[in-house]
């Protein structure tokens, strides 16, 4: 299969469904970088490469600061390898963030189930009390 040499703004906004403001605003950040005939884009295969990680890292929690850090070390020493063990690291400091979320957000259910059962404990003993009086102002009356 034959590399293609560019690839047109509209061709990524299609394959990757996202807006042309949104491959500005990346080309703006100089995480991508696009070649110009007059006023039309061309997109690498670098800079499509440059995309799909982005938009990964994204999906995955990482700010674009650090989506720009993995990306771009790929360019420098230690190259490939450095890359990939920095984005290990990442990975399981986003792994570690997410499971104390969940952890927190459980905890938190399991504390609200404890306070609506008491308020639902507290309803049904007022809703009896208020037969248990109804039934007494009856006897009186």
């Amino acid at each position: 299969m034959i590399e293609r040499r560019y690839y047109t703004i509209t061709e990524l906004t299609t394959e990757f469904a996202v807006s042309t403001r949104t491959l500005r605003f990346y080309e703006d950040e100089n995480l991508l970088n696009p070649e110009r005939q007059v006023r039309k884009r061309l997109y690498t295969p670098r800079d499509r490469t440059r995309l799909k990680l982005i938009l990964r890292g994204k999906r995955l929690g990482f700010s674009l600061a650090e989506i720009r850090e993995i990306i771009e070390m790929y360019d420098h020493s230690p190259g490939e390898k450095g890359q990939l063990l920095r984005l290990q690291g990442r990975i399981n400091e986003r792994k570690a963030e997410l499971e104390q979320k969940q952890k927190d957000i459980l905890e938190t259910l399991e504390e609200l189930s404890v306070v609506n059962n008491s308020i639902h404990q507290r309803l049904n003993e007022l809703e009896k009390n208020k037969h248990k009086k109804h039934r007494e102002d009856n006897q009186h009356g």
